[in-house]
């Protein structure tokens, strides 16, 4: 709270100083030392350690990234563009805007929570590369892009039900999809995790499914169709898909059921399948114990 102390200490000339050393022009003063800005206001890499004035509105974007900020005080409340505070040093987000008109990104930091960000995102949600273990304080409701990759999550959980957009989670440390969003109009990307299953999986995917390396054994809970292609690379069912790589066709191959787990095959079951889609059988599948 002191930088906001510090800021209403500072009287029009000084106020009007700082916006010329920064670059900032067509602003209002407000009567709390906060000033309104018609335009963009554009702080990247110089590195500031704090926001040199409070803001209250500004009528464009608002770009912070790549200084050495600790803390988002004095961030304005209204943003009717984009809003970044990307590569600084941020262990909380906690005085960021709670209106933004365009993408928010807070990646490349150093948080540890989602507490305290915008309810709503109208365009797409960036807190790729922290150190984020859970997406609780999540937007409610992310109109574009969502990538939350690259962190440490162990849960989904706190994740909005509808992503309008792609939605990676990929290259974290998740053993389970609980909490993933029931709508995904674009690619899903969960690859580099520890999934062990497709449980939880979205019903609904409008884009690729990109699953690759995890430890994804059957194929069972997937979406009867999805809207792209699937990926499953350097999974157990990699060896198994190899054999047909036909989306379509899962729905029939879980209902032939040939998977026992964790990496058994009953050979007879497999060849049924293979059989009904017009594929040669096999007598072994690498990865798998045939019986």
């Amino acid at each position: 709270m002191k930088y906001l102390k510090l800021f209403e200490s500072f009287n029009e000339e000084d106020i009007n100083s700082i916006c010329k050393r920064y670059g900032i022009i067509n602003y209002t003063i407000n009567k709390d030392g906060s000033i309104d800005v018609n335009g963009n206001v554009i702080l990247f890499n110089i590195g500031l350690t704090k926001l040199p004035l409070k803001f209250n509105k500004v009528n464009g974007y608002f770009n912070c990234s790549w200084n050495k900020l600790t803390s988002l005080y004095g961030c304005p409340k209204d943003i009717s563009n984009y809003f970044t505070c990307k590569g600084n040093l941020l262990t909380s987000l906690e005085g960021c805007p709670k209106e933004v008109g365009g993408y928010f990104s807070c990646s490349n930091n150093m948080l540890t929570s989602l507490e305290g960000c915008p309810k709503e995102i109208n365009s797409d949600f960036y807190c790729n590369d922290n150190f984020l273990t859970s997406l609780e304080g999540c937007p409610e409701k992310i109109n574009g892009y969502f990538s939350c990759s690259r962190n440490k999550l162990t849960s989904l959980k706190g994740c909005p039900k509808k992503i309008n957009d792609r939605f990676d989670c990929s290259n974290n440390r998740l053993t389970s999809l609980d909490g993933c969003p029931e709508i995904i109009n674009g690619d899903f990307n969960c690859s580099y995790n520890k999934l062990t299953s497709f449980e939880y999986c979205p019903k609904e995917i409008n884009g690729d499914i990109i699953c690759s390396f995890n430890n994804i054994i059957t194929f069972d809970y997937l979406p009867f169709s999805i809207g792209g292609d699937f990926y499953c690379h350097d999974n157990l069912i990699s060896n198994i898909w190899e054999l047909f790589g036909d989306y379509s066709k899962i729905d029939l191959f879980n209902d032939c059921d040939p998977i026992r787990e964790p990496d058994i095959i009953i050979l007879d079951r497999l060849n049924f399948f293979l059989e009904k889609i017009g594929k040669d059988p096999v007598n072994e599948v690498e990865g798998y114990k045939c019986i």
